[in-house]
């Protein structure tokens, strides 16, 4: 809330009237509130409407309502007990099947706009040259995250490009780690805490030689240095919608470019599979 309130103060000149009103509701709102209210709830709360809500925040340099969500979770997350939130989300969803609908969706919308705002020349485009070079794609991820590296995984094997999964962590990490080679790409699924694992993993993978490709969910992670591509997949601020949810989808971009890079090797490997699972009586 102190960085909106600020962005509140600097901006304030160049307001119109209805985004001036919309900011004075912002900040005078509390962060429970704001994390789990839509640009059409706002609107109608602040008297304005979704689109002026909308507006407002692209006016304080946000790129969106998703954002300035991440924004406020960041302290209010690691101040506020895990049960507490999850006990406000119970509170905000209601017992209403509609209301449930709409906030969900609205949610996952909301992050995969985020997420496709990004600029995939500078995201996307140094990623699937990586993945093109390497001889074999390792993707990493644990909990939620490891859904995403697997769905990696296995669509990359799909299209005739070597991969495989990493999901262990702990003292069972060390044996995956161990063969990795200079000619890997490995693309790990991190959120935006730093933990050991994550950080281990990136060394040992800078140490041998190999390409390092980081999704995560935070725009200034101290992950950043290690890794030779970096591509943002904006987390949940409120726990509504899977952590994995944008991650899944940028991991489609990048098998779908690398199709489009080598579609004869795709096609070839597609026919096998289906060969493949033909025999098997599928």
């Amino acid at each position: 809330m102190i960085n909106l309130r600020g962005r509140v103060r600097e901006h304030w000149d160049k307001l119109s009237k209805a985004e001036r009103t919309v900011s004075t509701f912002l900040t005078n709102s509390s962060p429970e509130r704001l994390l789990y209210a839509s640009a059409q709830e706002l609107g109608a709360e602040s008297g304005t409407s979704s689109a002026t809500v909308v507006r407002t925040v692209q006016s304080l340099e946000y790129s969106g309502l998703q954002e300035l969500k991440r924004d406020i979770a960041t302290p209010f997350t690691s101040t506020v007990a895990p049960e507490v939130r999850m006990q406000q989300r119970i509170d905000h969803m209601g017992a209403s099947i509609e209301d449930i609908w709409h906030n969900v969706w609205s949610e996952a919308m909301d992050r995969l706009e985020l997420a496709s705002s990004a600029d995939p020349a500078e995201s996307i485009a140094p990623a699937v040259e990586l993945l093109m070079r390497g001889s074999t794609i390792v993707s990493y991820g644990v909990g939620a995250s490891g859904i995403a590296a697997l769905n990696l995984a296995l669509r990359c094997n799909r299209i005739g490009r070597r991969a495989r999964c990493i999901s262990s962590d702990g003292f069972r990490l060390a044996d995956d780690l161990l063969q990795l080679g200079s000619q890997d790409v490995v693309v790990v699924f991190a959120p935006g805490r730093v933990t050991v694992d994550v950080e281990v993993l990136l060394k040992r993978a800078r140490s041998v030689g190999a390409s390092i490709v980081l999704l995560t969910d935070e725009p200034e992670s101290a992950l950043h240095d290690l890794a030779d591509a970096v591509i943002l997949a904006p987390h949940t601020p409120t726990g509504m919608t899977t952590e994995a949810l944008p991650s899944i989808v940028l991991s489609d971009v990048l098998v779908q470019a690398l199709v489009s890079v080598d579609h004869e090797q795709a096609v070839e490997s597609s026919h096998q599979l289906t060969a493949l699972r033909e025999q098997l009586g599928y």
